[in-house]
């Protein structure tokens, strides 16, 4: 029922932010989905099966959220002038197991409350099983752009090992479905699970580049604390995950995604035009504004962070009293955002400019160079880019650039 919240200051009641917003920053809407029918092993997001909603109903679900986004609207309101939503992401959870009647309200409501941008992309996650054509359709029609397909693998044996029920079949079904509605396609791929080979890697990326998705994205496994995975790891049933391993199917996938035309522009994430990248992830990654809808979602607006109660019943009950759901803030210090914004910006492809380093650490740049982790022509011209060797140590740059 994923990690525990960050600690932070006490969030009034009324949600009121202590700082005005820049009316000019880019402003992205998140709405988590917080349901699915089975728990993944691996998986630490706030998300809940039927059994464990206690105290809260999956069909009152968007009515809940929807006031929330109410309460947005009138706490922005307060703050500056209300802009246009120019992404819309649904993620969870899977999305998809509500009704795309639910979703669409979903969506109105954001729109009804800020606008949407013009051209703004509006996506979806889905697991490959509950996309039909229908499904598609009616997203399509309520004006969803994109979807983002949980495809992981297309191996049997390491889907069983992640814990995903879906028929490997039924990722092509959903593409095709997608396709026919309009709707751009992104599938996500996860690498270095239990029993999974190099060869069955390679299967994956080639199943996937065979559909043609306008984007990829693949991630290595990570072991969460808490998660089935992790327990089965101490107990010694199923094996650690190989740094090595994992580092060669990165290098894998690389190569099959750029040899199929796919470019690279974040660590874990390719597409075939600059149109097609993750307008949405990308917001996150260059620090823009955004509120996070649901239980348990993240917030940035005007450089404070604010999060939700995690529990479905807790956060419909706190919303029905009129209150905001937020469960504590923070504003991080000058320290903690320069940290943060190296972090996020050197793992993008265009990089971090070297004058945005205190002059202090601009030196490890040549020694970064010489390691093999940036690029040097992009160095002369001021910006951090990771090479691919710099991609697969893309903490220890982080590290070298603000120690």
């Amino acid at each position: 029922m994923g990690a525990a919240l960050p600690l932070g200051e006490p969030a009034p009641l009324d949600g009121v932010l202590p700082v005005a917003v820049d009316p000019e920053a880019p402003f992205s809407v998140y709405l988590h989905v917080p349901f699915c029918r089975v728990r993944c092993g691996y998986c630490d997001f706030n998300t809940y099966t039927a059994g464990e909603l206690r105290g809260a109903r999956q069909d009152q679900y968007a009515d809940t959220l929807l006031r929330e986004v109410q309460l947005a609207r009138c706490v922005l309101g307060a703050a500056g002038p209300l802009r246009p939503a120019a992404t819309v992401f649904f993620g969870g959870g899977t999305p998809t197991l509500l009704p795309p009647g639910d979703l669409a309200r979903m969506l109105d409501g954001v729109r009804e409350a800020f606008g949407l941008a013009d051209g703004a992309e509006v996506t979806v996650e889905a697991n490959p099983d509950t996309v039909t054509d229908a499904v598609a359709a009616e997203l399509a029609a309520a004006g969803v752009t994109r979807l983002s397909i949980g495809m992981q693998s297309a191996v049997p044996h390491v889907l069983a090992a992640l814990d995903r029920t879906h028929e490997p079949a039924n990722v092509a079904t959903a593409v095709e479905a997608a396709r026919r509605s309009g709707l751009d396609v992104s599938l996500d791929l996860i690498y270095g699970a239990p029993g999974e080979s190099i060869d069955d890697w390679r299967r994956s990326v080639s199943s996937a580049l065979a559909l043609s998705p306008d984007h990829v994205s693949a991630y290595a496994l990570i072991i969460e604390d808490g998660t089935k995975l992790a327990r089965q790891i101490r107990r010694g049933e199923v094996p650690t995950p190989d740094d090595d391993l994992q580092a060669d199917m990165y290098e894998l996938a690389d190569e099959l995604l750029a040899g199929a035309g796919y470019e690279w522009y974040e660590v874990s994430n390719w597409a075939r035009e600059t149109s097609q990248r993750s307008r949405h992830n990308l917001a996150y990654w260059q620090g823009a504004d955004w509120w996070g809808f649901g239980p348990g979602a993240h917030s940035h607006i005007a450089g404070v962070r604010f999060w939700n109660v995690k529990h479905p019943a807790a956060y419909a009950q706190r919303l029905a009293s009129g209150e905001s759901p937020a469960a504590g803030r923070e504003r991080p210090d000058a320290e903690a955002t320069e940290l943060e914004g190296v972090l996020l910006r050197s793992r993008i492809r265009e990089g971090l400019a070297i004058a945005d380093l205190p002059a202090e650490r601009r030196p490890a740049v040549a020694q970064l160079i010489a390691d093999g982790l940036i690029e040097g022509r992009a160095a002369l011209g001021g910006r951090v880019v990771l090479t691919l060797r710099g991609r697969l140590l893309a903490d220890a740059v982080v590290r070298t650039l603000t120690r």
